[in-house]
């Protein structure tokens, strides 16, 4: 008989449940979150297991890696889906959970999510440790910003390059205002010196690699959104598509219909949170500051004279992605007119 064995994971330990064909319970077990134990306590089952399914999360990828190496058909599953499905529930709890997602794998109630490879995950965590010191960067001075408006002082805009001296400028009158911002004045400067270093590695893996180098003829798309859009893609072939990948980055508008109400408006802001912010910074600055014209970037002027500049950058980012992708799969480079974009390559 085949089982579907359902996965909820903490951090500690993992909740399992088998069920047959027919959705009945056979086996459940608590065991801890790691590759081995899990792999150790499904050969212990007596039946043939036809699939393994978890929520996609922080320990969902090793896990996957390890249960796939292991012969096991591993499915990881788009959370929101799973979550939506689980809280109809009246009590939940772990074994609950478990022998839900069991349920959902039995009778195909899900969104398989794509397990990225190791090399993109690991630029990703290199891409996600440079957001985190950029963020704290902007933190630290908007801390400085509100301490010396306790006092009267305003720092105004002010060039990165400038900022320090400007903050020690407006603080030097008072040795105590001194002493309280010069440990974040510190703080600030080496941060932006591992932020500088960890950049140029970006830039650097960036140009050594050949999508990378691709992607980045499009104006607008510098080596950090290239190396963004291609780990969260990983693979291209998985879109069937190139204009999929508006909605799967969450660019697309959001509907709400109920009866006679219909509501439209905003994103979705689904899925991957840096590939969307990528595109909206690289659509941006392909808008604002690319000074060559381009089909793209003329067809967002014109959007934005009819509808706003904001939606009009939108737009432009979820169309970039979907050009992005189809360079990425046909191997061609940017073409700036439109007649060349709508020309087939040579054979």
């Amino acid at each position: 008989m085949e089982f579907f064995i359902g996965l909820d994971v903490s951090m500690a330990s993992t909740s399992v449940c088998a069920l047959n064909a027919n959705g009945e319970i056979v086996s459940e077990a608590k065991v801890p979150s790691d590759p081995e134990s899990l792999v150790e306590h499904l050969r212990g089952q007596p039946g043939k297991i036809a699939a393994v399914g978890l929520e996609a999360g922080p320990l969902s990828q090793w896990l996957h890696g390890g249960l796939s190496e292991a012969g096991f058909e591993t499915v990881l599953m788009e959370t929101k889906r799973v979550k939506s499905a689980l809280k109809a529930a009246p009590v939940k709890t772990d074994r609950r959970d478990a022998e839900g997602i069991a349920h959902l794998l039995r009778m195909g109630w899900f969104q398989p999510v794509h397990c990225k490879s190791v090399a993109s995950q690991e630029k990703r965590a290199l891409l996600g440790s440079r957001n985190a010191l950029a963020g704290g960067i902007i933190r630290l001075e908007l801390s400085v910003r509100s301490i010396l408006r306790n006092f009267g002082l305003k720092l105004g805009r002010v060039s990165k390059g400038r900022w320090e001296d400007r903050v020690r400028e407006l603080a030097s009158e008072n040795a105590m205002l001194s002493d309280v911002v010069a440990p974040i004045l510190r703080l600030r400067a080496q941060m932006r010196d591992e932020l500088a270093m960890m950049t140029k590695r970006i830039r650097s893996l960036a140009m050594s690699d050949a999508t990378c180098r691709l992607l980045m003829t499009m104006p607008g798309v510098g080596p950090v959104t290239a190396l963004t859009f291609v780990t969260a893609v990983d693979d291209p072939v998985r879109f069937r598509r190139a204009r999929d990948i508006g909605a799967w980055a969450g660019l697309t508008p959001k509907r709400s219909q109920s009866g006679e109400r219909d509501v439209s408006g905003g994103i979705t802001r689904a899925g991957d949170v840096a590939l969307r912010t990528a595109l909206f910074q690289a659509a941006t600055v392909m808008l604002n500051g690319s000074t060559k014209m381009n089909w793209l970037k003329s067809w967002a002027l014109r959007a934005a004279a009819r509808r706003g500049r904001k939606r009009a950058t939108t737009a432009l980012a979820r169309r970039m992605g979907v050009v992005l992708l189809r360079m990425w799969m046909d191997g061609t480079e940017f073409r700036f007119s439109r007649d060349q974009a709508m020309r087939p390559d040579p054979a």
